[in-house]
């Protein structure tokens, strides 16, 4: 299942890690890990931020994902599925409207 990952960096410890010349290390070494399909680096409410597209085949592969960015970065991580265009089409989304009329 693709599910899209919001992480909120807090400033520390991401702040000494700019300054010691190793966030992006840190950053790259987590993200080879989890491996998304897409990532989008952004401020979130004037914070650093970043936004993943990861698959999430089992509920239990979870802290593989979020474990990384809350002991390293002492992130905040919320998780959301989401669906392409194809996904919705499948979901019968049709005969569900039907039976509620």
């Amino acid at each position: 299942m693709q599910m899209i990952m919001e992480v909120e960096f807090p400033n520390e410890p991401f702040n000494s890690l700019v300054k010691k010349g190793t966030a992006g290390e840190t950053l790259q070494r987590i993200l080879a890990d989890i491996k998304p399909s897409a990532i989008y680096f952004s401020e979130q409410d004037g914070r650093r931020g970043a936004f993943l597209l990861v698959d999430v085949p089992d509920p239990s592969r979870v802290p593989l994902l979020a474990e990384p960015f809350f002991v390293l970065l002492d992130a905040t991580v919320k998780l959301r599925v989401c669906m392409t265009p194809e996904d919705l089409a499948k979901s019968g989304l049709d005969e569900i409207g039907n039976k509620l009329l």
